[in-house]
């Protein structure tokens, strides 16, 4: 890959590693320097530091915004070639960074982040000098934010691997040096991971291959560019999703020996900070509209992956009213196994595949609001936890149809090696 940087202090070597990933952030980069550098200052003045601004070429001053930051800390600039896009190669870019620097620490954070503070550079740092490889952050949103990581990421990642990670996509992560060099030699990489998928690869394989995984808890809301979730979603949906499953099949041989989940070790108490996460407004009139139109769309896909029983249970919401739209978890479960294993087989093209799961998510969405609209931001949490727990019963429906479903690679399934 093409890299172009700018080493104005001529960096060669760095025990702590700040990447930040951006395309066209030139409004807000300079508050999350402000603040990785009152930290780095703060919490690990000892301590050789950089931070590195991974960009894509950003046409909007982002490059200027970086590097005119005032701070303590020396500063990087690394980007891609012009025209070359995809936070995925970002972060591939701070992999290679971190490993030439020799770091031992490599925390990355979003570009937009509005509620950063000093501490979170402790918060996220510590837990590698403590023998951890991987540090996932745990902070309060709202409970309509981040609807793929409640409905999807986090209860599959919890259901097949094993291990609660609340944030499983949070954008914001720190790993140590040898974790980063551990990624670099993955095979699973592909264009998805290039781009929006790169979050769920990172925590996937940092699970699956058996590094020290840890949460830490950085109190302070979390503050972005909160988005509608019955708004348009672009290629996030297919990426995201689309490399949580190629990761299924990559580690079958993992996630079928896992029965149960556990919780991480958790650091940090968020003591004295407020839980007041920004609202976010959804139109759930548009949630149901999307499913409507989706079943019209994609209602022979429908009926190629999913389940009779479980269609039919599906399309009873197409006559029920906005706030009376039922999605169980347990259906929702088995609609997603049903995916899992329509997606490893190739019954439609991939691309279309996933497309025509998004309607069904956004009345997943629909529901889980119908679910918790009296609730606050803790109940919704404890409702979400018992979601999840519904989904890790019905594990066993994933696996039976994984083996009983013949495979169109040519691979026999189990079920066929016993019936011979």
């Amino acid at each position: 890959m093409i890299q172009i940087v700018e080493n104005p202090e001529r960096i060669k070597r760095a025990e702590i590693v700040v990447g930040i990933p951006s395309f066209k952030e030139a409004d807000s980069i300079g508050h999350v320097v402000s603040k990785v550098d009152q930290g780095l200052t703060r919490f690990f003045e000892k301590k050789n530091s950089v931070i590195i601004n991974v960009d894509n070429f950003s046409p909007d001053g982002t490059k200027d915004a970086f590097l005119n930051t005032k701070s303590r800390t020396p500063k990087l600039y690394c980007s891609t070639a012009k025209g070359v896009r995809g936070k995925g190669r970002n972060i591939k870019n701070l992999f290679q960074a971190g490993v030439e620097l020799g770091a031992k620490a490599i925390l990355m954070l979003d570009a937009d982040l509005k509620s950063i503070t000093p501490d979170w550079v402790q918060y996220f740092t510590e837990p590698i000098y403590m023998g951890y490889d991987y540090v996932i952050p745990i902070y309060v949103r709202h409970k309509y934010d981040g609807t793929i990581t409640n409905n999807i990421t986090y209860p599959l990642t919890r259901v097949l691997y094993g291990l609660r990670t609340r944030q499983p996509i949070a954008g914001d992560f720190c790993f140590s040096g040898k974790l980063a060099r551990a990624f670099l030699t993955e095979k699973t990489w592909n264009r998805n991971v290039s781009e929006f998928g790169i979050d769920i690869w990172m925590t996937t394989i940092a699970i699956a291959r058996g590094f020290n995984v840890c949460q830490t808890f950085l109190g302070a809301p979390k503050s972005h560019r909160a988005k509608d979730p019955s708004g348009q979603l672009g290629p996030m949906f297919y990426q995201v999703v689309g490399t949580l499953f190629d990761l299924v099949v990559d580690f079958e041989y993992l996630w079928k020996d896992t029965s149960a989940s556990r919780p991480t070790s958790i650091f940090g108490f968020g003591l004295g900070v407020k839980e007041d996460p920004p609202i976010v407004d959804v139109n759930e009139n548009n949630l149901l509209i999307h499913f409507k139109k989706g079943s019209r769309k994609y209602g022979k896909i429908w009926k190629k992956v999913i389940a009779e029983i479980n269609l039919e249970d599906l399309l009873q919401n197409i006559y029920r009213d906005v706030k009376d739209v039922i999605f169980p978890a347990d259906l929702w479960a088995r609609i997603l196994f049903d995916y899992i294993v329509a997606y490893r087989d190739k019954l439609a093209a991939r691309d279309q595949l996933l497309l025509s799961l998004i309607p069904i998510y956004f009345l997943r969405t629909l529901g889980f609001i119908n679910g918790t609209r009296e609730l606050d931001t803790k109940e919704a949490e404890d409702y979400l936890d018992i979601e999840c727990r519904k989904m890790e019963e019905e594990k066993y429906y994933l696996i039976a149809k994984w083996n009983q479903t013949p495979r169109k690679d040519g691979i026999p399934s189990i079920a066929q090696y016993l019936a011979d």
